[in-house]
């Protein structure tokens, strides 16, 4: 049986209020989504989690239903934000995951907070910093000068392009829609975080419980670095997917976060 999701509030530390999705019981996940996205873009895990876990989505700062400050929209506010959120919750250990521009708001939480809260961070389809820089889905100046210029039809351009599979018109219409609430100038210092990719990787390596990364091809090979060097790793290739690929092969993505939070993170 699905359990009922709840919307819920909260301040930040510096006075924000921001919106967070909560369902289920026991257990903690708490899902970051990506750049300009909703935490609706996860429901599919929320539907299929919450059956055994409470599973907690949030609306950053400037997304979803969250407040639209002026400010916070460098990593280490978003950092924060996560960790008053963890605060606000209460609780023991959780699973941190974060997805796209949720890896690095997850790994700066992390870096001013450390892994004493986690039982396992879950880190999906973005660099950690790990080998060479993977290439570019495309020219940044360009884009943001597309975002500048042709905001609605470049974000709607990138909306469909993170999925492989077939998605609903009125589906994709409402994320192209949520996705451009913050000013165009914010949501473009999202995408120009000031940290050498070596930052990313110290952050990943100073996490001791077990991480699951979870990626597309172009960042197989960062994939199979962290199963070499992490001590506690779960990697896997999602070859048929897009960048939102816990929507385009959900079964397969919740199946391995069952894996993982029954079997593999350290919740204790």
């Amino acid at each position: 049986m699905r359990a009922a999701t709840t919307a819920q509030w909260f301040r930040t530390s510096d006075g924000v209020r921001l919106r967070y999705l909560d369902s289920g019981s026991g257990r903690m996940v708490v899902f970051v989504p990506g750049w300009c996205m909703p935490a609706s873009i996860f429901q599919p895990q929320i539907d299929a989690l919450s059956r055994r876990w409470r599973v907690v989505s949030l609306d950053p700062r400037g997304q979803g239903e969250s407040e639209v400050p002026r400010g916070g929209y460098d990593p280490a506010r978003r950092g924060q934000d996560i960790r008053d959120l963890l605060a606000h919750l209460g609780g023991g250990r959780v699973v941190l995951a974060g997805w796209s521009l949720g890896v690095l708001d997850a790994l700066s939480y992390v870096d001013m907070a450390g892994d004493g809260r986690l039982a396992g961070l879950v880190l999906i389809d973005n660099s950690v910093g790990e080998g060479q820089a993977p290439p570019p889905r495309s020219v940044p100046s360009r884009f943001f000068i597309n975002l500048r210029q042709r905001r609605d039809a470049t974000v709607r351009g990138f909306v469909g392009s993170m999925y492989r599979t077939p998605q609903d018109a009125a589906y994709l219409d409402a994320i192209a829609r949520q996705a451009q609430r913050m000013p165009v100038e914010a949501s473009i210092r999202l995408l120009s975080y000031p940290r050498p990719r070596e930052f990313w990787k110290q952050s990943l390596y100073a996490v001791r419980r077990p991480v699951y990364y979870a990626v597309t091809p172009r960042l197989r090979s960062q994939a199979e670095l962290v199963a070499q060097h992490h001590p506690q790793p779960m990697v896997e290739v999602f070859d048929g997917a897009g960048h939102a690929l816990f929507v385009d092969e959900s079964a397969r993505f919740n199946a391995s976060m069952e894996e993982f939070l029954s079997r593999r993170a350290a919740w204790n």
